[in-house]
């Protein structure tokens, strides 16, 4: 790392290690920044954006119905970010049947992993709050076997780490986050300023946060998308939506240079502004973004219940076509237990659906067949 680039940066301090190589400190949140015209307005349009998305959490009868879809493709984005080639498709053939048709074994399961540390963080926010032991806890859930298992999973760092292209040295790496040490003492600061009260405006708290958690880089790997998955636990532990339905990875890996230069220039002149329009825009868009796929899924869901309702169809039927918009690939097997009937019974209703239109079988199997609900998958998939 090169120290004249972050000597006179106000984000941090430089700090010479035992080895010999330089490296970052963050100095603790938070930061004085301008409150610009510009920021002020990005602002605005992030918590409207917001406050619609909550609006439609809230009043949606079943949320789960776009959680379990938007958790997914969040999973998939996040971990493409850093190199998974997964598809949500592969993700979903995945839980459908526990394998994986088209990738590699090893990058389904990192991206299963994902969903799975999600759904923990959430359900353990209802008895801990979010903290350094929490984030070790999901830390252990993302890196459970796979590429993860040699990465000390739910353990802090022992040793350094640094930030580069690939075939970097500490000595040319752009970013080099502080040593084990002072590693420590700035997550104890950072564990702080997530417990106190601020009179900051939380959105910009939490792309505070954000930084920071990168700056820190705690974990041998998984920094990136444990920082990510931060960003929509903190959305919902300060109830700024009443379910996790904003994901902010596909604004990030759409700008992913944008992203990297803007953290970067934090630390190294302390642009804070920059970064947090940066962030506050990737809110407001993505906000807009889970408001149009939410109607367009809800549309859909609307359409197959009126269609089968006009039939007078069993309610079971009607559950059927509820649970492909959270299993848009699914099996006998997994309608059957999802709505406690019969595996003939099960079969008979994936039939009736498959006739009509709304699954299509994908395996070409006698036996283990998978039933994949392509309009449903495509809303879900989508590009930005």
């Amino acid at each position: 790392m090169d120290p004249s680039q972050f000597r006179h940066s106000p984000a941090g301090r430089l700090a010479r290690a035992a080895g010999g190589y330089w490296a970052f400190v963050p100095q603790p949140l938070p930061p004085t920044f301008p409150w610009t015209t510009s920021l002020v307005t990005a602002l605005s349009e992030a918590d409207r954006a917001l406050g619609e998305l909550a609006g439609l959490g809230r009043s949606l009868p079943n949320p789960h119905l776009l959680i379990h879809p938007f958790v997914r493709r969040e999973a998939v984005l996040s971990s493409r970010i850093e190199g998974t080639q997964a598809s949500l498709t592969d993700l979903y053939a995945y839980e459908a049947a526990q394998l994986d048709r088209f990738e590699t074994p090893a990058d389904v399961h990192e991206v299963h992993n994902y969903v799975q540390a999600l759904e923990y963080g959430l359900a353990r926010l209802r008895e801990l709050p979010l903290s350094l032991r929490l984030i070790r806890e999901i830390h252990a859930h993302l890196m459970a076997g796979a590429h993860g298992a040699l990465q000390t999973p739910g353990e802090f760092r022992r040793s350094q780490n640094w930030i580069g292209p690939p075939g970097c040295t500490l000595t040319d790496a752009p970013f080099v986050p502080p040593p084990v040490p002072e590693m420590h003492e700035a997550l104890a600061d950072l564990e702080r300023f997530l417990h106190t009260a601020s009179p900051l405006p939380p959105l910009v708290r939490l792309g505070l946060i954000h930084y920071q958690f990168e700056a820190i880089h705690p974990f041998l790997d998984g920094n990136g998308r444990i920082g990510r998955l931060l960003i929509t636990l903190l959305l919902c532990a300060e109830n700024l939506l009443p379910a996790p339905l904003l994901y902010l990875s596909a604004y990030l890996e759409a700008h992913r240079q944008t992203y990297y230069d803007g953290l970067l220039a934090v630390s190294q002149r302390s642009q804070w502004e920059d970064w947090l329009i940066f962030f506050l825009h990737g809110i407001a868009v993505q906000s807009q973004d889970a408001v149009a796929r939410a109607g367009r899924l809800l549309a859909l869901r609307e359409r197959y219940r009126e269609q089968f309702q006009a039939a007078r169809a069993a309610a079971r039927l009607l559950q059927v076509v509820d649970l492909l918009f959270a299993q848009p690939l699914l099996t006998i097997n997994q309608a059957a237990e999802a709505l406690g009937v019969s595996f003939p019974t099960a079969r008979q209703y994936v039939n009736q659906l498959a006739a009509a239109g709304l699954l299509r079988e994908v395996t070409g199997q006698a036996r283990n067949r998978v039933y994949q609900a392509d309009a449903v998958l495509a809303v879900i998939a989508e590009p930005l």
